[in-house]
């Protein structure tokens, strides 16, 4: 099951611009290592469940735990097929995290480099978006 959220002040939202780096959810807190975005872009609900099954099955033969550090609580619109222009805006089709550079998208803890890197080397190829491997900094 997609994650969304259980309910939203406006059920349709305008698309806006991602502008700028992250200043929020931009270090490593609760693992050791971490995948942070290099671009800026919309992650998908689909996605993000697609990464997280990924992870979660190499994480399960090493020993660790995966941490998810976005969610989708941005609501995207859809017209259907083969429909005229006009008639207003269309009903919400999907929902996306919007994530700017140095957003910091999931942890690994309990793992060595090693299987950290191989791991997100796996989520990578599924997300949207250009990311690096992070790790947590000393006296954080």
């Amino acid at each position: 099951m997609a994650l969304m959220p259980k309910r939203v002040k406006h059920r349709k939202s305008q698309r806006g611009r991602i502008r700028g780096n992250a200043t929020r959810g931009n270090t490593v807190v609760f693992g050791e290592f971490g995948l942070q975005s290099v671009d800026a872009g919309h992650v998908s609900a689909t996605t993000i469940e697609a990464c997280r099954i990924a992870a979660n099955q190499y994480i399960r033969g090493v020993g660790g735990k995966l941490y998810i550090r976005i969610f989708p609580d941005k609501s995207v619109t859809a017209r259907p097929l083969e429909t005229r222009m006009g008639k207003g805006k269309g009903e919400p089709d999907h929902w996306v995290a919007v994530v700017r550079p140095g957003t910091v998208l999931f942890e690994v803890a309990g793992a060595s480099l090693d299987a950290a890197r191989d791991c997100f080397n796996r989520v990578s190829h599924k997300l949207p978006i250009r990311v690096r491997m992070v790790e947590r900094r000393p006296g954080t």
